[in-house]
Parts: C-alpha cells; structure tokens; sequence
C-alpha cells in the first residue's frame, strides 16, 4: 500500500480494551505510522500510557465490506410491496434496474457519499465497489469513460473511507445471449474497457485509500474468452479478481444447461482459481464445490441481508468454517448497513435451519460465537480489497473504531462478552470514532445532498 504524505507521521493510542488476534486484550498500545500498524501491544506500561492518546471505549480492528453496489442505496425499502404475483430475484432485479438508468453521475456522488459516511458510522473502514454503471442513460459511452467510476472515487474522498473499485465486465443478458437488454444498456463494457478504469483509478489517487481491483459480472453475462482474457489481465497486474456466482437455483440451471456443468464447477474446471478470487454469495454451492474453492484458497464474499431479502437461499456456513475457508462480508444492495446485523443474520439463518444454537462457534471448534463471526470478517477483508487489512496488527493498515461503552446494548455486560453484546444484543452500539489509515474521520451524515438526490430520482 502505497502511504500518502499527509499520513507520514506518528500516532500513539491506547485502548483500555482492544481486538487483538481474535481476543479481547486489555491496556493496548497502538502506534501508526505512515498509516500502518508499527506497534500493537498489550499490557503497556504506566509511562506508554501516557505518552499516548487514550481511547474512550472497546477498539475494533474496521471491517472490509467485501460487496457493494452503491447506487442500489437508493432503493433500499422501496421494493418491498409486491404488485406483480410471485415475485423473486428476478422481479426485483426488473425494479433495481429502474435506478440504474435514471441515475446521474451527480446523484450516485451524493448517494455513494450518503452510503459510504453510513459504512464508517458502522464501523466498515474499506468498501469493495462492484460498478457496472459505466455509460449514460441512453447506453452511449461517456466522454470521459471514468465519468460514473470517478463519483464513487471522489465519494469515498469526501468522506475518508477506502475504496477499491471493481469495474464489472458486463456483455451479455444469459448464458444464450449475445448482446445485453436494452434495459441494461448502461451495464456495456468490453475487458479493456474494464482494464483502463482499474489502471486509470489505481493512479489517480497517492494515498493508497483508493484502489482497484477487477469484477466480472457473472458466469451468464460474461462469455468464456472475456472472462479468461480479463482473469489473465488482473493476474499480471495482481489485481483481486470477483464475481457473482451460484447466487440463484435458476442460474444454476440456466448454467446446467448451457454448459453441463454447475457454476462454480465451471469455474473451477475453468478460471484457474487462486486467493486473488472472490466468489459473491455461493448461496447454491455443493460441499464439493466448496472443498474445492477452498483448497485452491479463492474466499467467498457473503451478503447475508441481501441474500434473504432476495429470497437467494442460504449458505452453507458450517462446512465453509469446517474445512476452514476463507470469507468476507458485504452489504450488496444496503438495505442494512450494518456488519453486526449482517452477522447475527448469518448465525441466525443456521439456527432456523439447523434447529441448533452457536453454529459458528461448533463450526471452528471454538466456545464463541460472534468471536468466530467477526474474526472471520476481519481475516477474509484483505483478500476483498486486494490491501492490508488485516486487523489490529503490526504492517496492517491503522483502522480502528471506538464503540461507545456507554451504548444500551453493552449496559451491564461483561468486558470479555463485549463482541456478543454488539452482535447479539440490541439496539446496537454506535461507533465513537472511526480512524483510517491512523487519520480521523468525520461521522457527519452529508444528508442534504442525498436528499436532494433523491428527490430527483424519485419525484
């Protein structure tokens, strides 16, 4: 990671209480320099203390969001009445559509914005942007083809989040298609066009914050010599490389039939996967399957409050933290944003099917549940992002936030119970302060522009 010059200098913290290596830790150090983790330590001394900024309340390590379509904000609870007879993924993807082509380059600054200051406030210090917006409304090419790219950029500028941007490849409607619906004109992107944006975004910013990485839509929007072509591209520019896959029954048909093979079989027959990639919900993937993904070492990014207000089924968490695969968490289409209501979702959704309690905790052989849940979260961020980000540890880049100890959902709890408090108990805990890169940011909400945007998509 590349560390701006405003970042180069040194900060000390201390933290009564700090997420360190998967425990809680006690009277911990924390010294950043040029935005990494240079110490963490715990235990320090009287003389260290105070040398140091204290910190107010339980630290945290920030979380990656591994999976997010920002503009998708901008719907969150207006899809939720049924006027169509059954509806299911595909009707909602109809109505979704709907924001992508109204949506001006203007508007998804403010709506990003909104949406990125809402992540910090949440505690997320990095978001993973899965951008496929990439022409104007009526599908011709922008002047400028950074022009959409470049309102998430100067988004997560204005608020001091991380970004790593995904340009998504995006060609075709289904597996038997050869062009895309006229409603997903603004989707239309070749794997140079893809390639340029992620090389323009990677330099157009010098602190590092903001980054690029590679996403390929889907197995049916992307044909074989596209996805090999763009796959080979991110590997020689070690970009981190994401795709939505196995998310919906009828994808795999769709893909059963097209190929005579399942989709993540298709990948592993195929992409030559390897821990660059990132694999989107799974939702539908076999145990085999999931073996396989995890030796060639490929993470999962899940999306639990999307995956069940999409009706897309649920994951098989227990045998993913069996063979010990790795995974991140994402918001997807925001309609929380919140990771501790995305990991109680995950767990709970278990329970319901399983009939069991602490699913998690019984899956990695540990006593905890939240500690296995949030752990997970913190390790599978880097692969995401495609950046240190690793937790509270030394060579990781400074992001940490500060829950407010004082919140009702921690009254009375014990200091070692405080990570199942805040995924268990609600309402949940606000964070205080939120720090990327050792630099503060601000928790103010910019709601004016937003509303206004909104007011314009949806007059």
């Amino acid at each position: 990671m590349r560390a701006a010059s405003c970042m180069a200098d040194t900060r000390r913290f201390v933290a009564p209480q700090a997420w360190v290596g998967g425990r809680w830790e006690r009277d911990v150090l924390l010294v950043a320099q040029d935005g990494l983790w240079q110490q963490v330590r715990a235990g320090c001394t009287a003389g260290e203390r105070a040398a140091a900024e204290p910190l107010p309340g339980p630290v945290l390590p920030g979380l990656v969001n591994g999976h997010s379509h920002a503009f998708q904000r901008a719907i969150a609870g207006l899809t939720e009445a049924n006027a169509q007879g059954h509806d299911d993924f595909w009707s909602w993807r109809d109505r979704m559509y709907a924001a992508a082509l109204r949506i001006t380059p203007q508007q998804l600054e403010a709506v990003a914005a909104f949406l990125y200051a809402e992540l910090l406030r949440a505690g997320y210090t990095q978001v993973c942007e899965f951008h496929y917006l990439h022409n104007d409304a009526d599908g011709r090419p922008y002047a400028d083809p950074l022009e959409m790219a470049m309102a998430l950029v100067r988004a997560a500028q204005r608020t001091g989040i991380g970004l790593t941007l995904l340009p998504t490849l995006y060609m075709r409607s289904g597996f038997s298609a050869t062009g895309l619906r006229d409603d997903q004109r603004r989707f239309a992107s070749t794997p140079g066009s893809v390639l340029r944006i992620a090389e323009a975004v990677r330099r157009a910013d010098a602190t590092g914050a903001v980054t690029a990485g590679i996403a390929l839509h889907s197995l049916r929007a992307v044909d074989e010599g596209a996805l090999e072509e763009t796959a080979q591209a991110a590997r020689a520019a070690a970009l981190p490389v994401h795709i939505h896959v196995a998310e919906q029954q009828q994808e795999v048909d769709d893909c059963l039939r097209r190929h005579g093979q399942r989709p993540v079989e298709w990948l592993l027959a195929h992409a030559n996967l390897d821990a660059r990639w990132n694999l989107v919900h799974a939702t539908q993937a076999s145990r085999p399957e999931l073996e396989a993904v995890q030796r060639c070492g490929a993470s999962i990014v899940l999306c639990p409050s999307t995956e069940a207000n999409l009706g897309d089924g649920i994951f098989d968490l227990p045998r993913w933290l069996e063979i010990g695969g790795r995974w991140s968490v994402g918001s997807d289409s925001h309609v929380t944003r919140s990771w501790m209501e995305e990991l109680r979702l995950l767990e709970y959704a278990q329970r319901l099917v399983l009939k069991q309690r602490n699913v998690a905790a019984r899956g990695r052989r540990q006593t905890e549940t939240a500690s296995v849940l949030y752990q997970a979260a913190v390790d599978g961020g880097s692969a995401a992002a495609g950046l240190p980000l690793g937790g509270l540890a030394v060579g990781q880049r400074a992001d940490f936030c500060v829950v407010d100890a004082q919140a009702p959902a921690l009254a009375g709890v014990p200091p070692e119970h405080t990570l199942s408090a805040l995924v268990f108990s609600s309402p949940e805990a606000p964070m205080v302060r939120v720090c990327v890169g050792g630099r503060d940011v601000s928790l103010d909400l910019p709601a004016a522009a937003y509303g206004a945007a909104m007011q314009a998509l949806w007059p």
